[in-house]
């Protein structure tokens, strides 16, 4: 069933000379034509990857201003997040198709989710391909209903596409990351782009000073000072973290002192995540020097800032990727980037802008020694990084746009 989340309480005041004043003041004149509206934002779990996190500091920040916010999660048992996980991937062009049984538990599913739905919404916000089947199985109520998908979903699985694509027709509007991940034939007549955001606030991005941060990485193992470089991501073949090895080990033939920590976040919906990590922990092969740390193991959000903050470079090195706001959170923190050059990573590092991105694993070694060995670059591709980041990426700029879309819908 569907299950209701709990948030804290927060302020849009607090961005003030953080955000730029025109957004912030823009947003609350949005939210004023929006007061006392009643929305419903779904997803599929609570913590664990980027959908959770903006879902956790947008819900109070839209009820600061004045909107009725709900958040809920769905329920499900471990053949439906088997299924949406091979959805998933498929959507982002895996070869291999959904099987009869994964289409019977993922709509069994669903159905019984949409069950326990509350009719009492003005807007309905469903996040990504689990929950997607929620409108036609419950019907469309009083509400104005929008799909938000968050992956690159420009070359699908045909299968896979046809099973999704006849879920989504009765929606009113769809959201994605860029116009350029829209699959061929998309059904609803309104499509808007909108990038997501990071919080500058949140426990992973609030300022940390070294001191501290270089307390927290001594406290869980990390061998400083020394030079560092970290990849944060799910443990997923799309975030290639057997390339970041890979990559990392040509660069060790030069800086022989380098340390790596890859940091993979376990989520409740991604049923693969522990495989990965079991190859990717056969890979580091026991070297002392490659760290590797799960938020089940004591490593969240506030280390996850202090290994942002800490690291000479972070590498980002997905194959596909709907977003990454791992870019926007290192650079938000001034901290170069070296990143694939995949889906939403180029928005958020125009060329000359944060750092570099690269399409091979050789590439990615070749622009880590760059960035190791000139600091100023380094610096100064931070400083531009951060800039950029202030500019696009911060929270109250993706309100804003939703806020707009809402608003469009009546």
């Amino acid at each position: 069933m569907l299950q209701k989340v709990n948030v804290g309480r927060w302020s849009l005041d607090a961005y003030e000379g953080i955000a730029p004043a025109p957004i912030l003041e823009e947003l609350r004149e949005l939210a004023r034509g929006l007061a006392g509206a009643r929305i419903l934002q779904v997803n599929a779990t609570p913590y664990g990857g980027g959908v959770s996190e903006l879902l956790r500091s947008c819900v109070p920040l839209l009820r600061d201003l004045g909107l009725a916010v709900d958040w809920k999660v769905m329920g499900g048992s471990p053949e439906f997040f088997a299924a949406t996980k091979a959805l998933h991937n498929a959507l982002q062009g895996s070869p291999r198709a959904l099987t009869d049984a994964e289409r019977r538990a993922y709509m069994d599913c669903v159905a019984e989710n949409a069950v326990t739905m509350d009719d009492d919404y003005d807007y309905v916000i469903v996040h990504d391909p689990q929950p997607a089947g929620l409108l036609s199985a419950h019907g469309r109520g009083g509400a104005r209903w929008v799909w938000r998908c968050h992956i690159d979903t420009s070359e699908p699985n045909p299968q896979a596409w046809s099973f999704l694509r006849g879920l989504l027709a009765d929606y009113d509007a769809a959201v994605f990351t860029m116009p350029e991940f829209v699959p061929p034939g998309f059904p609803c007549a309104r499509v808007e782009a909108i990038a997501p955001a990071i919080d500058p606030l949140s426990p992973k991005n609030i300022n940390l000073d070294v001191g501290t941060a270089g307390q927290i990485l001594d406290w869980i193992g990390v061998d400083l000072p020394g030079r560092l470089v970290t990849q944060v991501s799910r443990f997923d073949p799309w975030k290639d973290p057997l390339g970041v090895i890979e990559a990392y080990r040509i660069v060790r033939e030069e800086i022989g002192e380098l340390q790596l920590a890859l940091i993979g976040s376990m989520a409740l919906d991604d049923p693969e995540g522990w495989g990965v990590y079991r190859e990717v922990s056969e890979a580091a092969d026991h070297d002392p020097l490659i760290n590797l740390f799960t938020n089940l193991t004591g490593v969240s959000n506030v280390e996850v800032n202090a290994f942002q903050r800490l690291s000479e470079v972070v590498v980002q090195k997905s194959i596909r990727e709907g977003f990454g706001l791992v870019v926007s959170e290192s650079l938000w923190k001034r901290t170069p980037v070296v990143a694939g050059r995949a889906g939403g990573i180029p928005l958020q590092m125009p060329e000359g802008t944060g750092g570099r991105l690269v399409s091979s694993t050789e590439e990615c070694a070749a622009a880590m020694l760059e960035l190791l060995r000139d600091r100023e670059l380094a610096r100064e591709l931070g400083r531009s990084g951060h800039e950029q980041v202030r500019e696009h990426f911060l929270l109250p700029r993706l309100l804003r746009d939703e806020l707009r879309l809402l608003a469009s819908l009546g």
